[in-house]
């Protein structure tokens, strides 16, 4: 199964007021929303560019699922996601060639649609999403 396109890269930033100051003021890419997920500790801004959105992640607190990435890495380059038209195709496609899928399915995404990553380890080291979406 082949990916349709990038759907979005993910990129870390400790503090969502500066990263808006490179990518829309620095850079010049328009907010498109901004939506907080409490339950994952995330604040997430979104920058379409072309074809393909800018995902602006930062944490709300010292718990959420990119502190460790923050603390780490200090930011950057978290993930690429691809959209596919299948997500249980595409995963098993890719579990069948050594890619290690990560949690037990897809679970809903920042945008609602259903999402499921490969670990780093097992994609040349970088974290891949896998995004289905319902408009192609």
């Amino acid at each position: 199964m082949t990916p349709e396109c990038i759907h979005h890269l993910g990129i870390v930033v400790r503090d969502l007021d500066q990263g808006l100051a490179v990518w829309r003021d620095g850079l010049g890419l328009a907010v498109e929303r901004i939506v907080e997920l409490p339950d994952r500790g995330l604040k997430i801004a979104f920058l379409p560019c072309g074809p393909t959105t800018i995902e602006l992640i930062a944490p709300l607190h010292d718990h959420s699922e990119v502190s460790k990435f923050l603390y780490e890495r200090g930011g950057g380059l978290h993930h690429v996601c691809l959209q596919v038209p299948d997500i249980a195709a595409a995963s098993a496609q890719a579990a069948d060639h050594g890619l290690r899928m990560l949690g037990d399915g897809p679970k809903p995404g920042a945008e609602g649609f259903p999402v499921r990553f490969a670990h780093p380890k097992t994609t040349a080291g970088a974290l891949v999403e896998l995004l289905e979406t319902t408009n192609g």
